[in-house]
């Protein structure tokens, strides 16, 4: 498959000047996040604009769309457009929304259609949108199938992220409604080293932080986070984390990152840490031996520390069971009101109100390369960064009123 039948590169630009890396939608030039930035919303104090007005403004958006689509789809033909067509497409999709969805979206086109808004050549180019779409959707399901797509050396998949990062965006801005602070401190480019504390058993944490900045930093950087041993052990779990650009951890592959100017997130404190009871929660273990300075120190690259309150409630484990633990394979069988009483009910997290804060850099550059082999020195680096992420956890943690509602 030559590189050109491969989904297209989004057209827009980051804030930060750079080419977005995303893939675009299909009929669309831009990926989800700036196509959604695209929308402009009117001002309350706007007067509605009328029907004719809507009428113009619509039928030239869907001309341009349909412009571009067919510029950048010269060799795709769609079916013939007929009413009856139209209708049978329609009908084939509308099982995937739920009834009431279903017949609102039937009331609107009803509506369109008795107040003629769209013309005939308008509704042959929504045919053509919406057949192109779904002949895309179908090519990127046999690309996926067949192995035809690309990754990069770590085995990321861009394609395959922009299909979760809706969920994940779900999750960021309506389930949890994250608030970040200090993105800022993240660079534009270059090598840097996020150390936040690991929590809530399942590594939403790691997922949120990834979503977190590229939802909010102006360069959409994508955050590879180096996930615990243990996790290939378990079906499809460590094939998702590649795809989605993260990396086994070892000092080794995250020196290598920040060596080819990667944002790296590690968690120090492993498996302790995202293990915790609930009467633990907020309360950093240990930071293991200080691999993750030596990454630093070796690469020259800033260490950023990072906090996330509002995790550790989102499953409440009483008790951890070390003989079921053993008997699994896992590293601890956690106990909870909901798991495993309710089974698979229970990994559903509670929709608790997070709070990720990113504190200021800790540069890395003065000490030079060789400061690695130094024992003294990563020792306290170590201890310097879990106590700053320990306090930024108390800052937030004396700041917030409700578990539910920050």
């Amino acid at each position: 498959m030559s590189s050109n039948d491969l989904p297209s590169r989004c057209a827009a630009l980051t804030k930060a000047g750079e080419p977005c890396k995303n893939y675009a939608l299909a009929a669309s030039p831009f990926c989800r996040a700036h196509q959604e930035a695209s929308v402009d919303v009117p001002a309350a104090s706007e007067a509605e604009p009328s029907a004719e007005v809507l009428h113009q403004e619509l039928s030239a958006e869907l001309d341009n769309l349909i412009a571009r689509v067919e510029n950048s789809t010269s060799d795709y033909r769609p079916p013939p457009f007929s009413p009856q067509a139209m209708l049978g497409l329609l009908n084939q999709n509308l099982r995937r929304l739920s009834p009431e969805a279903a017949q609102a979206l039937l009331l609107r086109l009803r509506g369109y259609v008795n107040s003629d808004l769209l013309d005939l050549d308008t509704w042959k180019g929504i045919w053509y949108i919406v057949n192109y779409a779904l002949q895309q959707q179908t090519d990127m399901v046999r690309r996926r199938l067949s192995g035809e797509y690309e990754t990069d050396d770590w085995g990321f998949d861009p394609e395959f992220l922009s299909i979760v990062q809706p969920f994940l965006t779900f999750m960021y801005r309506r389930y949890w409604r994250i608030e970040t602070s200090g993105i800022e401190n993240i660079p534009d480019e270059g090598p840097a080293l996020l150390t936040p504390n690991h929590s809530g058993q399942l590594p939403w944490d790691g997922a949120m932080i990834g979503t977190a900045v590229y939802l909010e930093h102006p360069a959409q950087r994508l955050v590879r986070s180096l996930y615990a041993s243990w996790f290939p052990t378990v079906p499809f779990l460590s094939s998702i984390f590649v795809k989605a650009g993260q990396t086994l951890a070892s000092v080794e592959n995250g020196t290598r990152l920040l060596e080819e100017n990667q944002l790296v997130a590690v968690y120090p404190e492993g498996i302790k840490g995202v293990g915790k009871l609930f009467r633990d929660r907020y309360r950093l273990a240990r930071f293991g031996r200080g691999g993750f300075v030596r990454m630093a120190l070796r690469a020259q690259a800033p260490i950023i520390p990072v906090s996330v309150v509002g995790a550790e409630e989102t499953y409440i484990s009483l008790y951890k069971s070390e003989a079921i633990a053993k008997l699994i394979g896992f590293p601890f069988f956690p106990i909870t009101p909901t798991w495993p009483l309710l089974g698979l009910f229970g990994f559903v997290p509670l929709p608790t109100k997070w709070h990720i804060d990113f504190g200021e850099p800790i540069p890395m550059a003065h000490y030079g390369p060789d400061a690695a082999n130094d024992l003294v020195l990563v020792s306290q680096l170590t201890d310097q960064v879990r106590n700053i992420v320990q306090q930024m956890i108390h800052n937030r943690l004396a700041q917030r009123r409700s578990v539910f509602f920050g």
